[in-house]
């Protein structure tokens, strides 16, 4: 292809010589004038257009920005961000720059870090799923609320769920969330499924009786591994969830409320 262009280009020197126009000559050959010109350069040759070099008037000079990070790191600003800086300097009578050429300036001297008082927002990392390939491997457990006749008085259904087979491994109804009702029902479930040590994973929100101390040391006497979910994530205890809202939209959830703890 080089080598084409190389003796078009000379073709058409030839003509010029000859007293021909450039013009003509790219026609008769069925290129453009512009063609010939730009394959008649050097290809590493750079942009032949002036770069624009031009300052604006109001750029800060050196010693305006380093007014601008001193004033940021004093101890009256230091804590603030740019959008709180420039305001207060405002009803200061004081203007010194501008919210993004304080950002700007922070930013190209590494300082555009957390500056508030808060705390800064830290990266949860969500740990990793448990995976039941078998039945009797992870437990998961919760309490939810069954009402009584009695305004603002309520019962308490444990259940424990297998989340492999999805087979209630165990449920009692107290009248109270107590951390030693729930050993007692893990310790019963435990027998009856003969639970060995270190068989079972037993899942759970980070409620008072989940992590009550007589839970925690029942759970390490009889060899089952705790897990709990994360603060404030209301989705790492799905399956427990699930099968509570099954329960009390099944046809035969009874739509009285319950008298005692042996109605419920």
């Amino acid at each position: 292809m080089k080598s084409e262009r190389l003796e078009i280009i000379k073709l058409v020197k030839q003509a010029r010589d000859s007293g021909a126009r450039q013009s003509k000559a790219c026609e008769v050959i069925g290129i453009c004038a512009k063609t010939l010109q730009r394959w008649e350069q050097d290809d590493n040759q750079q942009d032949g257009r002036i770069e624009r070099k031009q300052k604006p008037k109001n750029k800060l000079s050196e010693l305006e920005r380093e007014r601008v990070i001193k004033l940021a790191n004093e101890v009256e600003f230091a804590h603030m961000a740019p959008t709180q800086i420039v305001p207060k300097l405002a009803d200061q009578g004081v203007y010194v720059a501008s919210e993004s050429t304080f950002y700007r300036i922070l930013n190209e001297n590494n300082q555009l870090k957390h500056r508030d008082k808060s705390k800064p927002n830290r990266k949860i990392v969500k740990p990793k799923a448990l995976t039941a390939t078998g039945a009797n491997q992870i437990y998961t457990w919760d309490i939810t609320y069954l009402p009584s006749q009695v305004k603002g008085l309520f019962f308490y259904l444990y259940l424990v769920l297998d989340i492999y087979s999805r087979k209630i491994v165990g449920w009692q109804v107290h009248s109270e969330e107590l951390s030693v009702l729930a050993a007692d029902l893990m310790t019963d479930i435990c027998q009856r499924e003969v639970v060995k040590p270190n068989q079972v994973t037993l899942h759970s929100d980070n409620g008072s009786p989940m992590k009550g101390a007589t839970m925690l040391a029942t759970l390490q006497n009889l060899g089952v591994v705790p897990s709990f979910s994360r603060p404030s994530v209301s989705n790492d205890n799905p399956f427990s969830e699930s099968i509570f809202r099954t329960l009390k939209y099944r046809p035969e959830y009874p739509e009285d409320k319950f008298s005692c703890v042996v109605d419920s």
